[in-house]
């Protein structure tokens, strides 16, 4: 069982860094596709950069070994950013498929963080 838990671990942090990096850095450059995607929420485009910067640096550090309480603040970052990203669709009436990818990676994180091996666990000892 806990090989099978591997594996999952690892495909779905896989695909989960995949396009949370791509897309960070996609941001963080302000590619003009990506842009156009935040102007219906309104916020400026300074904020567009800074998300996709701490997206990936949310991805390093989910990925390397150790700095274990940092991964869970990578992983709390990357589910605020995705729900956050689902409530400002929902917000600015801006409901459309765009509003998919937001929600499957906030599930992913959250699996990803729920399978996690042992040695990337805070473990609390009384």
């Amino acid at each position: 069982m806990e090989k099978r838990k591997l594996f999952w671990y690892w495909t779905i942090t896989a695909i989960l860094s995949f396009f949370i990096f791509s897309g960070g850095l996609a941001q963080a450059v302000q590619v003009k596709g990506v842009v156009q995607g935040f102007k219906p929420l309104g916020y400026p485009a300074y904020f567009i950069s800074l998300i996709g910067v701490w997206k990936a640096l949310g991805v390093i550090a989910i990925l390397i070994p150790k700095f274990k309480l940092l991964k869970e603040w990578a992983y709390a970052g990357i589910f605020f950013a995705m729900s956050g990203a689902v409530i400002s669709h929902i917000a600015s009436n801006n409901v459309s498929v765009q509003i998919i990818a937001p929600i499957l990676l906030a599930v992913l994180t959250v699996l990803s963080w729920y399978l996690r091996p042992a040695d990337r666990k805070i473990i609390l000892v009384n």
